[in-house]
């Protein structure tokens, strides 16, 4: 009786100090680091309450916290930093069309982007995988074989990029060396009209003039946030890269709005649409549509020992976004820009006319879905090995694909079995932590004001 009443108290001990954890976690860095409003918190974690995965996705801080203390046995050296995405997890892989006009699927977001080991992203995707595996109804067991898909994937094609078989800069997924369902997507999007996205979010007045149409999605820009965005224009042309610049025409100003309904980590950041001439097409066709998002330090900076050297480099919040994309990107969105806005810093780039996210309706068992991460495996070997000194101005002198398989070793079994054990274990952990953040969040609404 007594051993039973140790056990249970020593459960409720555990329980209380991860409720303490959260809460400190949380009042931390979202309140007094990112200096989220109450409003605005109380919006962000009534998101992040949906579900496991969406936990997972808005508490990224949480999970550095936690993994950082981890000791692994397949770090690389820390003179031998890796670029890393930073927050990536099964929903930052999407498909769009590139510069180039290729319909590609890759990583789509870059804002957490910084200098890591190469296994923070690799254990938080791996716990991802596992996340939205288990909300489809798949055992633990299938589970971990997912993780291992993606993991041999991974490491399949680091080793190609080792022995030359593939160029990490040339290396890009479209339609014609894709599985399904990735194929699929891509082919849909093909479908897609080029001027859809104009259709959704502008409109033509009587004189042929085109304008943002207002929604609960987009919303009128304030006369301040106008001026502000119109004063400091320059400034982001002067940012772009020499070879991308057009003539000042090209980027004339037509309409601003501002963008809400942003993602769950995104709250409490400003984001604006800007519709540009372009070129000078019939019915303004040729108008396009850019998007100026604003960027803190990246969570993970907070938990990750990036040099002295990467920080200088990158001092710019918004630069070191446009910088992370460069680099992981085998063709960059040629609007790629930043600028500083009243000490804030923002970062520019084109909505993409055509973009489409997998989502589970398009994944049909088990065997797509180790279609679909085999691809994203390769794609996640290709971001590592591509931002590294394969790059002509890059301040790495160290190729990431020697390095990674140096760390990792020639036991890759051994290897993927240590990160799909501490990804499996830190989704349980995960889902334990949203049951208490839900009960917290629950005391967090209740206080007084």
């Amino acid at each position: 009786m007594e051993t039973a009443n140790i056990a249970d108290r020593a459960s409720s001990l555990k329980r209380m100090l991860r409720h303490q954890t959260i809460d400190a976690i949380l009042n931390e860095l979202d309140g007094t680091i990112m200096n989220l409003s109450r409003e605005m918190r109380l919006e962000k974690y009534r998101k992040m309450a949906e579900s496991p995965f969406r936990f997972f996705r808005g508490s990224a801080y949480l999970f550095y916290f936690d993994v950082t203390k981890i000791p692994f046995s397949f770090h690389t050296p820390e003179d031998k930093p890796i670029w890393i995405q930073g927050d990536l997890h099964i929903e930052n892989f999407g498909a769009f069309q590139n510069e180039k006009g290729d319909f590609v699927f890759d990583v789509n977001d870059f804002d957490e982007g910084t200098m890591g080991s190469y296994l923070y992203d690799l254990l938080r995707m791996s716990a991802s995988i596992a996340l939205f595996c288990e909300a489809e109804g798949y055992t633990e067991e299938e589970q971990e074989a997912r993780i291992h898909t993606y993991l041999k994937a991974y490491t399949d094609q680091m080793k190609r990029f080792a022995k030359g078989k593939d160029d990490p800069v040339t290396f890009y997924f479209t339609s014609e060396n894709s599985k399904n369902p990735v194929r699929k997507l891509l082919k849909k999007l093909k479908k897609r009209r080029m001027n859809k996205l104009l259709d959704d979010y502008t409109e033509l007045n009587d004189q042929g003039v085109r304008s943002f149409k207002w929604s609960e999605e987009i919303q009128h820009a304030s006369e301040h946030e106008s001026v502000m965005i119109k004063e400091a224009w320059k400034d982001y042309i002067a940012s772009l890269d020499k070879n991308d610049q057009r003539d000042l025409s090209y980027y004339k100003i037509k309409d601003i709005s501002k963008k809400l309904g942003s993602g769950t980590a995104s709250i409490g950041l400003d984001r604006f649409y800007v519709l540009i001439e372009g070129d000078e097409g019939e019915h303004g066709l040729d108008d396009l549509v850019l998007e100026v998002k604003e960027v803190r330090a990246p969570i993970p900076g907070y938990f990750l020992p990036a040099g002295r050297e990467f920080w200088e480099e990158h001092a710019h919040q918004g630069e070191r976004v446009i910088s992370t994309q460069k680099a992981m990107h085998h063709h960059e969105d040629p609007f790629l820009g930043y600028v500083t806005m009243e000490g804030r810093h923002f970062y520019i780039r084109e909505r993409s006319p055509v973009k489409k996210k997998l989502k589970a309706k398009h994944i049909d068992g088990p065997q797509q879905m180790d279609e679909a991460l085999d691809t994203m495996g390769r794609i996640t070997a290709k971001i590592h090995a591509r931002a590294d000194a394969d790059l002509a101005d890059s301040f790495l002198t160290h190729h990431s694909e020697m390095e990674i398989l140096k760390a990792i070793g020639s036991d890759t079994r051994r290897f993927a079995d240590q990160i799909s054990f501490t990804a499996m274990g830190y989704k349980r952990q995960t889902n334990a932590d949203y049951a208490i953040f839900c009960e917290w969040l629950n005391q967090y609404e209740n206080e007084e004001q």
